[in-house]
């Protein structure tokens, strides 16, 4: 590394609690993770970023005027970074760029955000630029809507620049809030199961999208956001005339309810009651949002079966990740338990962690 190389890293994320609530002006609880993207940058003077990816074969030239539909596939957001920025009126240098990173991708861990957000953070600081980070996590959202053409909303990017250790963070997407809320479940005796379904997604593909026009499409039958209706509860639903739009806004409002009950819970260090809203949250996303998937059920339903607290998916769905609080002596039986199941049913077999709330995006030596 030169001594003008600038090294960043941002961090993977799950969501202990929130799903599909972001673009619906809602309430989210992610936390970041300790796998993180580190992006090299050396600035060189030319027209264009050099990139390249310990998990590519070949490296991507692209100019720095890029456009949407100018770049495709992993360095696409890389490309949509340095567009969102030179839209904004920010310099973009050319250079060459290495990224190394062990958050796996398609995993619903946000690894797309985190190659933004690492990338943003090494872009800004060669040109000596300071950008306030709620501003950079909309640059990198612009980058994956606008540029990948995938319609997320701010959680992930928020999640991995604002995250901290032991922390999770209450995001209210209305007025773009975060709080922190303390989460070590370690410290009670309990441990937070990831459990990688090794069921790879897709979010710039339909699922994702469809499930955001039905939302908006009820939104519009009650006139407001979903947000606004959230005191009254589903009942306030009953303008929704088309069942699936009815069902999917039902998510998002009990969804929301969930989000603010478990950080409750979380300050009561009830991990109890937290484990029974994540298996709540599972049947909500499976039943009235419809995201989850056999295999993803199959791996919930095992973990609670067997001695987990509660057990739900995390992301955007259709595969990637379930997350489950255990009981510290019952990690390694609830994790036998998955593995045995989702073998019989001859899925893949899971990788299974234990992991914990971590720091967030920033330069690294």
């Amino acid at each position: 590394m030169s001594d003008s190389s600038i090294r960043y890293a941002a961090p993977g994320r799950i969501n202990l609690i929130g799903e599909h609530t972001d673009y619906n002006l809602g309430f989210a609880l992610p936390i970041a993770l300790p796998q993180r993207t580190v992006v090299t940058f050396t600035p060189d003077g030319s027209e264009a970023i050099t990139v390249g990816s310990d998990h590519a074969d070949r490296s991507v030239r692209i100019p720095l005027d890029t456009a949407p539909g100018g770049v495709a596939g992993w360095a696409g957001y890389v490309a949509g970074v340095m567009w969102a920025l030179r839209q904004s009126g920010h310099p973009v240098p050319g250079g060459a760029m290495s990224i190394t990173s062990d958050v796996e991708m398609g995993s619903g861990l946000a690894s797309s955000a985190a190659l933004e957000c690492a990338a943003l953070g090494a872009i800004a600081s060669a040109a000596g630029v300071r950008i306030d980070p709620k501003e950079q996590a909309r640059l990198a959202q612009r980058a994956e809507n606008d540029y990948v053409g995938a319609p997320t909303g701010l959680l992930d990017q928020l999640a991995s620049l604002f995250g901290e250790p032991s922390t999770a963070l209450l995001v209210d997407f209305r007025d773009l809030t975060i709080a922190p809320v303390g989460f070590d479940p370690d410290a009670g005796g309990v441990a937070l199961l990831l459990i990688d379904s090794r069921a790879r997604h897709r979010h710039a593909g339909g699922d994702y999208a469809a499930r955001r026009a039905s939302c908006e499409r009820a939104a519009a039958a009650l006139k407001s956001s979903l947000r606004e209706v959230q005191d009254r509860g589903p009942s306030a639903l009953a303008a929704v005339t088309d069942p699936v739009d009815a069902r999917r806004a039902r998510h998002v409002l009990t969804e929301n309810r969930r989000v603010l009950d478990l950080v409750a819970a979380l300050g009561d260090s009830d991990f109890t009651e937290a484990g029974r809203i994540f298996t709540a949250s599972h049947v909500s996303m499976r039943d009235d949002f419809e995201i989850t998937t056999e295999h993803i059920d199959l791996i919930a339903d095992t973990a609670t079966r067997a001695g987990a607290l509660g057990a739900r998916m995390t992301g955007g769905g259709f595969g990637g990740c379930v997350i489950a609080l255990v009981p510290g002596d019952r990690a390694e039986a609830v994790g036998e338990a998955v593995r045995r199941a989702v073998r019989d049913a001859g899925f893949e077999q899971p990788v299974i962690t234990r992991t914990r709330a971590a720091a967030g995006a920033g330069p690294c030596g």
